[in-house]
């Protein structure tokens, strides 16, 4: 684990957490995913433009967002109505592992980054308990991903994450702006059709 002092308290990566077979078992679980629930286009609140990543989710909850209700969690897939896929064991396992929350995650984030894409800086605070860490896993094409505080806008770190690799979002950083500014398109044989696929794991309610 690293935890870079350029850095907010409670940010840690995980260089190469998963080894190749584990990343093959991951892909696997995702195909097996989107399976059941088809990865589909997002669109953001108010102006209805698209996300540039295209989704899907694992767990009882799925994070989704469209022009009319906005940001939100929901128990099923909103294009066909299936629930979500079942949460891999290995990424239940991992949350034991680098988190000391006493419950796992209730919705993973799948998303497909295809060339070209990325993300905007932004905060992860659409859950109703706020107390536990994100944790996110990298597979197939690197990408730059960019932290900075908890208010919009000033000073970023960036870091290149691999395949394999799992950064943990927890303490002050959980509430600081993050996002990826680049994919470095074809580096990577992993993913089906190419690009990145970034698990992003998170629990929405509160325990108990």
């Amino acid at each position: 684990m690293t935890q870079p002092n350029d850095y907010p308290q409670g940010f840690a990566h995980y260089p190469l957490y998963f080894d190749v077979d584990q990343q093959a078992a991951l892909i696997e679980a995702v195909k097996d995913g989107v399976a059941q629930a088809p990865f589909y286009q997002p669109t953001m609140p108010r102006t209805g433009n698209p996300l540039s990543v295209v989704m899907s989710n694992f767990g009882p909850l799925g994070w989704v967002t469209d022009k009319e209700r906005g940001y939100r969690y929901e128990p099923a897939h909103p294009k066909t109505g299936a629930d979500w896929p079942d949460l891999p064991e290995l990424l239940g396992q991992l949350w034991d592992d680098v988190t000391d929350f006493p419950v796992r995650p209730e919705a993973t984030l799948i998303n497909w980054y295809r060339e070209g894409a990325k993300m905007g800086l932004h905060v992860d605070n659409d859950e109703n308990d706020l107390r536990a860490p994100v944790v996110s896993v990298s597979l197939g094409d690197p990408a730059l991903f960019r932290i900075g505080g908890q208010k919009r806008g000033g000073k970023t770190a960036g870091l290149k994450l691999f395949s394999g690799d799992v950064v943990v979002l927890a303490g002050d950083a959980r509430l600081c702006y993050h996002g990826v500014s680049k994919i470095y398109y074809g580096e990577s044989a992993l993913v089906p059709k190419g690009g990145r696929i970034n698990l992003t794991m998170r629990r929405v309610n509160g325990v108990g």
